[in-house]
């Protein structure tokens, strides 16, 4: 099954790489700060025969524009629906990870009619002092190392260790790639410094769509317990660990896929 692509404009004239496959209800998968519809290449043929893939890359990222500034949690949810617009979807499941749980936060609470049932996946309501000292740090790696140190970072972050080290080529691959794929790299930082600002625990108790929470006990970059503050403040939020760090959805890729396809279905997951 061949996904197609298209442009999408944003109201400010941002184009937007969009993808598009599989059959049944539509289903947006947002992506974490890394951006791309990419990261969720492992999870699509576990998907798309049971839902249509909404898929795409941030601004900033990919194949999208990379607008020097004008980067927030609530101007990507704007662009997560001008592409539903685009595609004329009215109502969507929406599963985020990380960045992209803070922009289903935002989609959840701001347009409540447009969501079905949403996962929020190794996810943040409001920065702590450790998520603040973590990305400022990887910001200073990114601006005086540049973006091979900081994409080497995010792996060992990222990563459990021993999936690093069975998965070598793929992750010598992905720092490889750093330098165009970060080749704005005001956009980069912007985009970092965006998620400082992402603060909507006050108003979780707002969202009314059925709500999973994912997060995972290893996760170095969003620890669990921000996870469970979610689901704690989401009224009938079911929460579900997964392990293998931060980027669960790609190490335990077929759990990960069983668990949010049996929650969409309608099965309550504990």
């Amino acid at each position: 099954m061949t996904a197609a692509e298209t442009k999408v404009r944003a109201d400010d004239g941002c184009m937007l790489h969009v993808e598009r496959e599989g059959r049944g209800a539509p289903l947006l998968l947002i992506a974490g700060l890394g951006g791309t519809a990419d990261f969720w290449a492992p999870l699509r043929p576990l998907l798309r025969d049971e839902f249509e893939l909404v898929l795409f890359d941030h601004r900033g990222t990919g194949r999208s524009d990379r607008p020097s500034d004008g980067y927030n949690v609530q101007r990507i949810a704007a662009d997560a629906l001008a592409i539903m617009d685009a595609l004329r979807i009215e109502r969507a499941h929406v599963v985020g990870h990380s960045t992209g749980g803070a922009v289903t936060q935002t989609l959840a609470l701001d347009a409540a009619d447009r969501v079905d049932h949403i996962v929020i996946s190794a996810s943040w309501a409001r920065s702590d002092y450790y998520f603040r000292l973590l990305f400022e740090t990887r910001l200073a790696v990114l601006e005086q190392a540049g973006a091979k140190a900081y994409a080497a970072l995010g792996q060992v972050l990222g990563f459990p260790p021993a999936w690093t080290t069975d998965h070598e080529a793929e992750v010598t691959r992905a720092i490889a790639r750093a330098e165009q794929e970060l080749a704005s790299p005001d956009a980069t930082a912007a985009r970092v410094r965006m998620l400082f600002a992402h603060d909507r625990l006050a108003d979780l108790p707002r969202i009314t769509a059925p709500t999973l929470v994912l997060g995972a006990p290893d996760d170095m970059i969003v620890p669990i317990a921000h996870s469970r503050e979610i689901a704690g403040r989401i009224p009938g939020a079911a929460f579900h660990a997964l392990t293998g760090g931060h980027f669960f959805p790609r190490t335990q890729t077929k759990q990960f896929a069983e668990t949010v396809s049996r929650f969409l279905g309608g099965d309550r997951v504990m």
